[in-house]
């Protein structure tokens, strides 16, 4: 089962909307779980204070890394894998999220301020992962993202079960292809006719040159990795 430890400033921003949908669904039938700890519970003075300002200058607060230590110490599994999310750390990907799953027993911690003292990640040999090029104001709202991909590897999650999930983007190396539904025409717009000529083999092929399409024109960097491999 997927066991989601999280460490926070902000506990009550878990499940989000994780709580909802085929994942509140999965989450009510226990198929994975999670569990949301306030890291300022750890702050022995009568303050409870978390953050102190760096050595050496600079803007801003680091959190503490005695209070982050008896966090990470009272609650992550031995055997569980210590993420850190960090915009410093290795980069999201379909791959990195797979080989995330298969720990099982994840603890994420979620960085504010300006991050965490560096001593307490090196101590517990954290990993590093960035959901992106871009600053957040905190990891809570990168550990969701992280979580909504681990949770949709779930099997009992997804409704397509294992089909549905090799035909989403990333499964093969590249984008996913157009979708169509109901009605056949909207505001003149047709959908494709290939996709009506119950031609299965065909309407594979279609969809495999529109995923090659749109991956070299939208993401060339998944299109030479893609020819590639």
């Amino acid at each position: 089962m997927l066991d989601i430890t999280i460490l926070t400033l902000f506990p009550e921003m878990f499940p989000g909307h994780l709580g909802l949908s085929l994942a509140g669904k999965g989450l009510s039938k226990e198929v994975w779980k999670y569990r949301a700890v306030n890291i300022r519970d750890y702050a022995l003075d009568k303050h409870k204070k978390v953050d102190d300002t760096p050595y050496g200058g600079g803007a801003g607060m680091l959190m503490k890394p005695d209070v982050v230590d008896r966090a990470i110490i009272n609650n992550h599994k031995s055997d569980a894998l210590l993420i850190n999310l960090s915009p410093r750390g290795k980069l999201l990907n379909q791959d990195l999220v797979k080989e995330i799953y298969n720990a099982s027993n994840i603890t994420l911690l979620c960085g504010h301020y300006e991050g965490i003292d560096q001593r307490v990640l090196d101590k517990h040999n954290c990993l590093d992962v960035s959901v992106g090029d871009y600053i957040l104001s905190g990891g809570e709202i990168a550990a969701l993202t992280l979580m909504d991909a681990l949770v949709r590897l779930v099997p009992e999650v997804m409704g397509g079960g294992e089909e549905t999930l090799k035909e989403e983007s990333f499964n093969d190396g590249l984008l996913e292809y157009p979708q169509y539904t109901k009605p056949y025409d909207f505001e003149g717009m047709k959908v494709p006719e290939i996709l009506l000529s119950g031609h299965h083999e065909n309407i594979k092929k279609w969809r495999y040159e529109k995923s090659q399409e749109i991956t070299k024109e939208r993401r060339p960097d998944l299109w030479e990795k893609y020819k590639i491999n």
